[in-house]
């Protein structure tokens, strides 16, 4: 355990050049105290460490030093293997350096434990689109990558809904979204995300400073949210049992479903409670809340409450009718299946 843990210090240290204590402890997860009891037996071991003492201070690595340790464990290079995904990364025009990454890492393990790769294979596969899509690769994704990686602005023709435009981008990152890839790039000062299959045209041209701040994962959440919210532009009052609550999340998404939790009242002699829903609209609130059947009751608005009771209505006397038109013929032999899905 230990050994590891100095192997790690030693491989922080290289990539960062230099670290505090505090940062180091944090990283380990262990004790200053810890940390300095490591460094002084990295140093005896020949390792050349030393600290740094001031304001400023930390530890440091002596110039130019680095380390030969190649070996990786199983779990750590099957971790490796996981991250590079072989789709996404296809579409990038990234397959020969994935292959040849897997190679390597290949390489670099303990002969007992190099068949890494062939277990991720059987175990893991990654399949982003959602059902019922078929997906395309944008025609324009492995030139908007090249750029992502090289740090080169391009000079883009975008399609929005009504016109095309054209744009001076700085692209800083990709993602990959349910089957459709997005680009994050500063544009005028600002951060933007573009869908990448409406890119028309793109010129790659020269490199671009690139925001140190910008952190692509948060980003992207917070824009997803954000997107998410916009859409919400009214409410309506709704009673709801329990468990639909709970699962309400699935019929009108994340925010919405948090917001109408946050929003309940004190359960009724039944348990169910009252709260306030953020929808996109009217029409769209009805259709999210007829998956919920019978388990939630609309109060307000009174349109959306009569549209409720005109298809309950309306769907009773469709099957009333069929049952009579149609009698059902019930049978004990069980449904056959093709998917446990």
């Amino acid at each position: 355990m230990r050994a590891a843990r100095l192997i790690s210090l030693v491989l922080l240290l290289q990539n960062r050049g230099a670290a505090t204590g505090p940062e180091l402890a944090a990283e380990l997860e262990v004790t200053e105290r810890t940390v300095a009891r490591d460094v002084q037996a990295l140093a005896e071991a020949g390792v050349p460490v030393y600290a740094e003492r001031g304001r400023n201070g930390g530890y440091r690595l002596l110039g130019g030093y680095r380390t030969r340790l190649t070996g990786l464990h199983r779990a750590e290079a099957e971790a490796l293997l996981l991250a590079g995904i072989p789709g996404p990364a296809a579409e990038m025009g990234l397959t020969e350096a994935v292959g040849s990454a897997r190679r390597k890492i290949s390489a670099a393990l303990a002969p007992g434990h190099r068949d890494a790769p062939d277990r991720v294979a059987r175990r893991f596969h990654l399949d982003a689109p959602g059902w019922f899509r078929e997906t395309e690769t944008p025609p324009l994704l492995p030139e908007l990558a090249d750029a992502v990686w090289q740090d080169r602005a391009v000079r883009a023709t975008y399609r929005r809904r009504d016109r095309e435009v054209h744009r001076e981008i700085e692209p800083h990152g990709l993602v990959l979204k349910a089957g459709a890839w997005y680009l994050a790039g500063r544009c005028g000062g600002r951060f933007l995300v573009y869908r990448v299959d409406r890119f028309r045209s793109v010129e790659v041209g020269g490199p671009f400073e690139r925001d140190a701040e910008f952190a692509l994962p948060e980003f992207w959440a917070r824009r997803g949210a954000e997107f998410e919210r916009a859409l919400l532009r009214a409410e309506i009052t709704v009673r709801i049992a329990p468990d639909a609550l709970a699962a309400l999340h699935a019929q009108v998404g994340g925010p919405a479903a948090a917001d109408a939790r946050a929003a309940a009242g004190e359960p009724d002699e039944q348990g169910w409670v009252t709260t306030t829903l953020p929808v996109e609209s009217l029409e769209v609130a009805q259709a999210q809340l007829l998956g919920l059947g019978a388990r939630v009751q609309v109060l307000a608005p009174a349109e959306l409450a009569e549209r409720m009771a005109r298809t309950a209505a309306e769907l009773t006397e469709l099957y009333r009718s069929a049952d009579q038109r149609y009698p059902v013929v019930s049978s004990g032999a069980p449904a056959s299946t093709t998917s446990a899905m």
